[in-house]
């Protein structure tokens, strides 16, 4: 869990609309907007170089941030949307959402899976697959989680993970209803078609 709330640092800026958004970018900053909460919406920026770095560094829109605007009180918001160029694929436009730490919101959670030397399966050549690199859960602003931890020790070839057997965070619960697949572990083709001759072959000896 992260229990600190990381600062997002940003400034006001002057004037809404596409002139005001392209002077922000002229002048090598990422325009946004704070919206929701018993507030009006604010115009802000951040230094380009700085929101690169963090949406670098992975999840920046699972993150609870504490954003700070010289002039305004502090407030927890989660981000919405980064809007980028579709040609260089960089950060364009942002939006945050202010929280309340009790605020519910769905997010998606990347999943980890350890211990892969410690199961069986894999150590015969079976082959992990992943169904699910990240879940959708609704969780508690104040209380998200950074990763979902799937533990692979004991796993065999042909043992499948569901969400029901990872430990989700108190008050958080998956968007969709039912017990989906997350990985599975698969025998190594080479021995699934060989598995598939011998039964063939063994048909045909019964015919």
């Amino acid at each position: 869990m992260a229990n600190e709330i990381p600062d997002l640092e940003c400034q006001v800026r002057a004037g809404t609309g596409k002139g005001a958004a392209r002077a922000a970018r002229r002048a090598e900053m990422v325009p946004g907007v704070v919206f929701g909460g018993d507030a009006e919406p604010l115009a802000i920026q951040i230094p380009f170089n700085v929101l690169l770095k963090k949406l670098k560094a992975g999840k920046f829109k699972s993150t609870l941030w504490n954003l700070k605007v010289e002039g305004h009180d502090d407030v927890r918001v989660i981000c919405r949307d980064v809007q980028r160029d579709v040609v260089k694929d960089l950060p364009t436009h942002f939006d945050l959402m202010r929280l309340r730490r009790t605020s519910k919101i769905n997010l998606y959670i990347p999943v980890e899976f350890i211990n892969e030397e410690a199961a069986p399966g894999i150590k015969k050549g079976g082959v992990l697959t992943v169904v699910r690199a990240e879940v959708e859960l609704i969780v508690t602003a104040g209380d998200i989680p950074e990763k979902l931890v799937v533990d692979l020790t004991g796993k065999n070839i042909g043992d499948v993970i569901n969400i029901s057997d990872i430990e989700l965070p108190a008050g958080s619960k998956p968007t969709i209803d039912r017990d989906f697949v997350i990985a599975n572990l698969a025998a190594p083709a080479g021995l699934a078609s060989a598995e598939a001759e011998e039964g063939e072959e063994e048909a045909a000896a019964e015919a």
